[in-house]
């Protein structure tokens, strides 16, 4: 940053935010801010530390000479490869590891937000990218410059400053860890996740907020979902996660009153609402995908792309310049990760499928087999063995999904995409499959094999039904139980002595004897040396007070559960779409649960979010990204699933007895491609932006090209008149 725009930024504060006073503390020196309000004498002036956007947990582990280093590029210039922030450290106690509290200066916040490029609205109504130089057409009538940036937005800020920590040419190993290799661009901070020398990096929650939320969120139960406020404390990823669900089961209303009216009804209409429900998922995508650029636009984020994002903190490659940005970034060629993803990764995910899909033939013809066993010979423990099969099967489901999900997630990593978004979306795709064998190919089995259309209805109203109750005990109400009951059982605990605890009856030989096992066990501690070499490098780091109020929730959310994104929350709207819909001329009560479902899953949700686990990390997205195409993949294919439930429902066979089976087949293709035709119509028709969007981008892009032209205008004339042209009308000398 040149120190014109730095002379900019220091400006706009002033302007802002009132006197600004430069404060030597310790070590660093930082910009510190004088309220108004006569609190702070003129002359004595004090170092007020910022609010806390991150939370930095040292393990135990970690070297001094590493834990200087880590800190220094976390404080130290960013010509120097560091980060510029603000740290203050938690009071240390010997024998644990050190918490640090992590902030950025307004300057630091302001150059930061111009540099990504956010998106925020002006004056005028319209999101365009931020500048620095016109930070008054951003302030609204009223507005201080403290709220132009919402908290996700310095909480991205601030992580992304971290992450960018890249390791220097010479940063070859972690200094006091030898055998931890670093490379040249390698991020410094997501390295020391890796190998735990960082245990923990979070955001800390406001509990004035959460209370807020109580009220007007997951305590509300018909209350309107406050979307807004939901991204400005989470981000844009979790409030169109929510603003989605809420979409959803507004829009299942239709399907369910329908579904109602076909309980009461001939069978002759399950043609009707059959496909009335395949077209209502066409239109309901389209619908959303309209929904997602209005609120896109709104939050400045709809001209994002893969390309626009900074390379992921775990991708590598050489050093070089990056030929979109044109800053030094570490490239990878694609064909490579092409290469990686078709031939390696493709033929291991559909190994992995097929693997699910027999061991799911294997549960039924066990099940056959046991049924024929307990006929033949009336064993009374018969009913007891049937069910074995589908237990030990679901058991295998539940082994095979945990396993999957780390070969999931080691592939992603190991093809090296290089923004988030792609990694993301590779995931979820390879996620999706294997999903999909093990929720939905029973069903199939089921239907197209076995052709029993009452075991297909009861057993999807069994998977819909009691999933959706197990995954809402499992989000909401075990933790809380967990959570209490552990707390009480550790009380319990903590009355018992060594030796009663452990049940050795030898007392300390007993316990001597059990040294070695508890020693694995125990994480390593520092020696007493280490620890006063460390307290000695801890003199020099400003400390937050012993009495400050950020103390307290840094240790109280440091042993929350980590919030690990909306992957988990969107499959189970993906698995319980497919159960409404794949089958909808079956069941016509699917979309009736699915909403009783819903509305409880939005508060279970947001309470977890707001009590149970640790502050995520705010991420700007601009849409559902993969999962937009793998609910427009199970629309497409409850179009043949239901045509194929119509071609063989014994109902509608009884209907018309006089036609054949290959009669049949050709209604069947008749419908199949009828409802594909209409999709493709209603897509086209459709338009994904609505008009005002439209027109807002076109007003933006007009403006910024009209900006540009007089720009470059500006500048030719002063060019002009720097420099002096004779031309033909000039003044010419007389000749004699």
């Amino acid at each position: 940053m040149s120190k014109i725009l730095r002379k900019t930024l220091s400006d706009a504060v002033i302007v802002g935010a009132g006197k600004m006073v430069r404060v030597q503390s310790g070590s660093e020196t930082e910009t510190g801010y004088m309220s108004d309000s006569g609190m702070s004498a003129p002359d004595e002036p004090t170092t007020i530390f910022p609010p806390t956007y991150m939370v930095l947990v040292c393990s135990r582990t970690i070297s001094n000479e590493a834990f200087m280093w880590l800190l220094n590029k976390v404080r130290g210039k960013r010509r120097d490869g560091g980060a510029e922030l603000l740290v203050r450290r938690q009071p240390h106690k010997p024998g644990e590891g050190v918490t640090l509290h992590v902030s950025a200066s307004k300057i630091k916040f302001l150059e930061v937000a111009e540099e990504l490029e956010l998106k925020k609205r002006d004056r005028e109504g319209l999101v365009r990218e931020f500048a620095v130089s016109q930070l008054e057409e951003f302030l609204a009538e009223g507005m201080h410059v403290d709220d132009l940036l919402t908290t996700a937005e310095r909480q991205h800020i601030v992580r992304h400053e971290l992450e960018n920590i890249r390791a220097l040419a010479e940063d070859d190993h972690v200094p006091g860890h030898d055998g931890l290799g670093l490379y040249e661009g390698q991020s410094i901070v997501q390295a020391c996740l890796h190998w735990e020398l960082l245990e923990q990096m979070f955001p800390l929650h406001d509990s004035e907020t959460l209370d807020n939320f109580g009220r007007k969120w997951y305590w509300a139960l018909f209350r309107r979902q406050p979307i807004e406020e939901i991204r400005l404390y989470f981000g844009e990823a979790i409030a169109l996660y929510f603003s989605f669900l809420g979409f959803y089961t507004s829009a299942l209303v239709v399907p369910m009153i329908l579904g109602f009216f076909q309980l009461f009804m001939s069978t002759g209409t399950v043609a009707f609402f059959c496909m009335f429900n395949v077209l209502w998922v066409t239109v309901f995508l389209e619908v959303w995908k309209r929904k997602c650029s209005e609120l896109a636009f709104s939050w400045g984020t709809i001209g994002m792309t893969s390309l626009d994002d900074d390379p992921r903190p775990n991708f590598h490659g050489h050093m070089a310049v990056d030929p979109v940005t044109g800053r030094f970034q570490p490239q990878f060629p694609r064909w490579k990760t092409n290469a990686r993803l078709y031939f390696v990764s493709l033929p291991i995910v559909l190994l992995c499928m097929t693997g699910a899909f027999f061991v799911m033939l294997a549960s039924f013809w066990a099940e056959e087999y046991l049924v024929q066993v307990r006929r033949t010979t009336g064993l009374r423990a018969g009913a007891v063995l049937v069910l074995m099969p589908s237990i030990v099967y679901t058991a295998l489901v539940f082994v095979m999904n945990l396993y999957y999900r780390r070969l999931a997630t080691r592939l992603t990593e190991w093809e090296n995409h290089r923004t988030q978004t792609q990694f993301d979306r590779h995931r979820v795709t390879k996620l999706v499959l294997f999903e999909f064998v093990n929720n939905f190919m029973s069903l199939f089995y089921i239907a197209f094999y076995i052709q029993d259309m009452a075991m297909l209805k009861y057993q999807l109203a069994i998977m819909l039904i009691v999933l959706q109750a197990i995954q809402n005990f499992q989000e909401a109400l075990l933790p809380l139980l967990i959570k209490y009951y552990g707390n009480v059982v550790a009380k319990y605990l903590s009355y018992l002595t060594f030796e009663q605890l452990l049940g050795f009856e030898g007392g300390v030989a007993g316990v001597e004897a059990a040294a070695p096992l508890l020693k694995r066990q125990e994480p390593e501690r520092r020696s007493p040396e280490q620890e006063e070499a460390l307290d000695a490098l801890l003199a020099g780091v400003p400390a937050l007070d012993a009495d400050d109020p950020r103390i307290e929730p840094a240790l109280r959310e440091g042993d929350m559960e980590r919030y690990e994104g909306t992957y988990d929350d969107y499959l189970e709207m993906f698995v319980q779409f497919g159960y409404v819909f794949l089958f909808s001329s079956v069941y016509p009560m699917a979309a009736f649960w699915a909403v009783v479902n819903n509305v409880l899953e939005i508060r279970c949700d947001a309470f977890k979010l707001c009590r149970v686990f640790q502050r995520p990390m705010a991420k700007r997205v601009k849409d559902t990204g993969a999962w937009q195409r793998a609910f427009e993949a199970l629309g497409a294919m409850s179009v043949m699933t239901n045509c194929g439930l119509l071609a063989i429902s014994p109902e509608l066979r009884h209907l018309k007895p006089d036609v054949g089976a290959v009669e049949w087949v050709l209604v069947f293709v008749f419908l199949e491609h009828l409802l594909l035709v209409t999709r493709h119509i209603l897509h086209k028709a459709i338009p994904e932006k609505p008009e005002w969007v439209r027109v807002a981008l076109a007003k933006i892009n007009y403006q910024s090209k009209r900006a540009l032209k007089n720009e470059r205008m500006l500048k030719s004339r002063r060019q002009l008149l720097q420099r002096k042209y004779r031309t033909i009308h000039g003044p010419h000398k007389r000749t004699q």
